[in-house]
């Protein structure tokens, strides 16, 4: 199964988030227009809007409703506003191999651009037919983004992130938003209590092994043919593989400095990451990962038999062996 069997399954209805997505960004500016049709011409994979229209599909039949494609549209739109001023934070040059607008226009377009896509996620909303529950869950994603962002930032200046420090993190920044994105899928068919939940677990499953991947790819990946390595540890993030080697190490301090001198010594990245392979972080991490995905299996058990439904356990088992 590949990304556009997905969207031959999804047909229409992913045709018409595509499209939604276009008429919402649209501007009579031109420069923020143009800005805008280029980062959604690179908006990757789109699995979020994915996962919401599949939920949506998996509790309604194999159909989705006019709610269901706004609300897909509105965890894409929301999700790449949090990226747009996240590549401000971090100072990036590039996403996806594509210069960000941060470094084609500078800090404040990126920001203001940033700001016109959060604006247009919450049009998107307005007409949500439990308009209550569905701000009070992307306001909430919203405070979870910007407390992981904060939460990270501090953890890596001081050094000291714990497993329990991690995995609010990842949360935070990754799983709170995979579970908005299910969970608004199940809520746009008005999907029992029961589904609902089960919905929002997978999404925590799904978002925190998908995270946990994208870490392990931090330190395992193949620059050649999928993620480059050695990011994290460049700006000082201590996640779960690293994490995993600190735990059997009886020098954990003198390791931790070394992380917290990384600036003045970017040598120390090699070194590290040396470590984390020969004792056992990435198995650990691996570990971790998988108690995850049988996590987001479990939470589908409550549904029928359907395609939708066996593109979700793909999903949940894709994330054990992705390179990208």
């Amino acid at each position: 199964m590949d990304r556009s069997s997905v969207i031959s399954l999804l047909g229409q209805d992913w045709e018409r988030v595509r499209e939604l997505l276009r008429s919402t960004l649209c501007s009579d500016v031109q420069l923020l227009d143009e800005i805008n049709m280029s980062v959604l011409s690179n908006s990757g994979k789109m699995l979020r809007p994915m996962l919401t229209l599949l939920f949506a599909r998996i509790c309604y039949g194999g159909v989705a409703k006019d709610e269901s494609v706004q609300m897909a549209a509105a965890v894409e739109v929301l999700h790449n506003a949090t990226l747009l001023h996240d590549d401000v934070a971090d100072e990036a040059m590039t996403r996806r191999g594509t210069p960000t607008v941060m470094s084609r226009l500078g800090a404040v377009p990126a920001v203001l651009v940033g700001d016109f896509w959060l604006a247009s996620a919450v049009s998107l909303l307005e007409d949500a037919s439990d308009s209550k529950w569905t701000l009070r869950e992307f306001s909430r994603t919203l405070i979870n983004l910007a407390e992981g962002e904060m939460l990270q930032q501090q953890k890596a200046f001081q050094s000291d992130t714990t497993v329990e420090d991690y995995l609010r993190i990842i949360f935070c920044k990754t799983g709170s938003l995979f579970v908005t994105a299910c969970e608004a899928g199940a809520k746009s068919v008005q999907a029992s209590d029961v589904l609902l939940a089960a919905a929002g677990r997978y999404g925590k499953a799904l978002g925190m092994a998908f995270q946990i991947r994208d870490d392990i790819l931090d330190y395992a990946g193949d620059e050649k043919t999928g993620k480059p390595v050695g990011i994290d540890l460049r700006e000082q993030k201590i996640t779960l593989p690293l994490l995993g080697a600190l735990s059997t190490s009886p020098d954990e301090a003198a390791w931790r400095q070394m992380i917290h001198n990384i600036p003045s010594n970017p040598g120390y990245c090699d070194c590290i990451r040396e470590f984390v392979l020969e004792n056992g972080g990435v198995e650990y991490a691996s570990e971790k990962l998988n108690a995850y995905v049988d996590e987001a299996l479990q939470a589908l058990e409550v549904f029928p038999a359907s395609p939708e439904k066996d593109v979700l356990v793909f999903l949940a088992k894709h994330n054990a062996v992705r390179t990208t």
